[in-house]
């Protein structure tokens, strides 16, 4: 009797580890996923996902060639997501040292019609006195990248305050702000600069980073120019110039609080 009161409490001493023991590996992957969150390394991890399903996908219907060339992307891929992953590993244990991979975020309610009234506000206002502008807004894609070579804001939306970041000859108008959610994230940051030979040689630095940081993501992106006051969009590697204010408040609108990606076909990669 003795015999059997222990061996049950060894299997349900093995059962508590077993599900301490999973319960530890899930939230290690919820603090790897969280700390490249926000990052373009989101998409490569969704990529080994795809190759993992792959050779199992490819195991279970017998594909021997597909298998073994699957197994020869995970062994020497191993090198290559550390070189990839540098930045955000390098990240990862920076926050982990800091405590804030613990930390809880919380989801804040967005007021979708004064946020919009601000933007419209202040693009209009830049618009007419010519001030130069290059607004992001981030969806689906982090930017995170890009927001760490920004000066850091983090502050509520209002048209005032995205007015003032832009005035010329002060320390922030230079450079592109990145707008997450319903904060400004960051201004001054810099963006990549698109290579595109459709891109009108008369447009600026402004328009070119504009569609450079649409080619790398799905960012919707805002543009005032200061030589002629035109407003110009940039979304999914497509640039929409001198739009009037009612299309760009309809664009904001499906853009900013809207997940859904343009999908129109037979449509050229930058237009004019």
């Amino acid at each position: 009797m003795y015999f059997l009161d222990s061996l049950g409490n060894l299997n349900a001493a093995k059962v508590i580890i077993s599900i301490l023991d999973l319960l530890i590996v899930w939230y290690v992957l919820y603090l790897i996923i969280n700390a490249i969150k926000g990052t373009k390394a989101i998409q490569l991890l969704k990529g080994i996902f795809f190759i993992l399903i792959g050779k199992y996908v490819s195991l279970l219907l017998g594909l021997t060639t597909t298998t073994r060339l699957f197994d020869f992307v995970l062994e020497w891929g191993f090198l290559a997501v550390i070189v990839i992953f540098q930045p955000e590993l390098r990240r990862a244990l920076e926050q982990l040292g800091r405590g804030s991979l613990f930390k809880r975020s919380s989801t804040q309610n967005i007021n979708q019609k004064k946020l919009t009234e601000d933007m419209v506000k202040s693009v209009q206002y830049m618009a007419k006195r010519r001030i130069g502008a290059l607004i992001v807004i981030e969806k689906t894609t982090g930017l995170q990248d890009y927001i760490e070579t920004g000066i850091p804001i983090y502050a509520n939306i209002s048209s005032e305050l995205l007015i003032n970041i832009f005035i010329p000859n002060t320390p922030l108008h230079d450079g592109a702000m990145i707008i997450q959610g319903d904060k400004i994230a960051v201004a001054a940051s810099y963006l990549p600069l698109s290579d595109s030979a459709k891109i009108q040689k008369s447009l600026g630095t402004r328009h070119r980073a504009a569609v450079g940081i649409s080619e790398v993501s799905d960012a919707f992106t805002i543009v005032v120019s200061e030589e002629t006051g035109a407003i110009s969009v940039t979304y999914n590697g497509r640039l929409r110039k001198e739009v009037s204010l009612e299309v760009f408040e309809a664009l904001l609108t499906e853009h900013w609080f809207s997940a859904q990606l343009d999908k129109k076909g037979g449509e050229d990669h930058v237009r004019d």
